[in-house]
């Protein structure tokens, strides 16, 4: 049996889909929410045409498994619509996101997108990035050493992301991940995200900011709340 949380993200992703037109420029996010998007786009659409291009490797599979055909990134590439999940999500929209090990994929998707949707459940919703989800932070494997020792002088409390096997987790860039747990939840992430992504061997930082155009959260009960970004 779906337990509350699976409930309330079918609801936000069969919420974000309902924006889905038929031949729009779709990027994929990654992640379970981002997953049950795909599924409801295969459910409203079972034989529609989109022009898709997918986060990860893992929502490729997917999609495709669903008759979604999705392709690679082109040069001029611009989305209508970019449908993802996050860890957190603040009043202001701004994100924190890498849970699935996809960020540096995720945020190029969502400069590329006219308008980016972030569906969530209610756990995700806090008032400062930080409070409940690590930064994951994308290294360079032969720099992630030093960058974990760094991090951890500056009051972080530094976790390498490892895979089922214990062995060191791998995007889909060939990068690893430290998960970065701050003393404190962030009063200025903008600052945060520029001081991390200024180290050297840094690829990219999960703090997604001015990013999203909308949140939606589901609830179990089948309630729907819409969230925009403050003028």
């Amino acid at each position: 049996m779906e337990d509350d949380e699976g409930r309330a993200k079918q609801v936000a992703a069969r919420r974000g889909v309902e924006r889905v037109r038929e031949g729009m420029r779709l990027a994929l996010g990654t992640g379970s929410t981002a997953a049950a998007a795909v599924r409801a786009i295969h459910e409203r659409f079972p034989n529609g045409s989109f022009d898709c291009v997918s986060s990860s490797r893992a929502t490729e599979d997917l999609a495709r498994t669903l008759g979604i055909s999705v392709r690679p990134l082109k040069s001029d590439d611009r989305f209508d619509l970019m449908l993802d999940g996050a860890d957190e999500v603040t009043p202001n929209l701004d994100l924190t996101k890498g849970g699935g090990g996809a960020l540096l994929r995720e945020k190029l998707l969502a400069r590329l997108s006219h308008e980016v949707v972030i569906m969530v459940d209610p756990s995700k919703l806090v008032d400062r990035l930080g409070t409940k989800a690590p930064i994951p932070v994308e290294t360079v494997p032969f720099a992630r050493t030093v960058l974990a020792h760094r991090f951890e002088h500056d009051g972080y409390r530094v976790r390498h992301r490892l895979g089922p096997d214990g062995r060191p987790y791998l995007t889909d860039n060939g990068n690893e991940i430290l998960d970065l747990t701050p003393p404190r939840p962030l009063d200025d992430p903008a600052a945060t995200l520029a001081t991390l992504s200024g180290a050297t061997g840094v690829v990219e930082v999960g703090l997604f900011v001015g990013l999203a155009t909308l949140a939606i959260v589901g609830y179990p009960d089948g309630r729907v709340e819409e969230r925009t970004r403050p003028a």
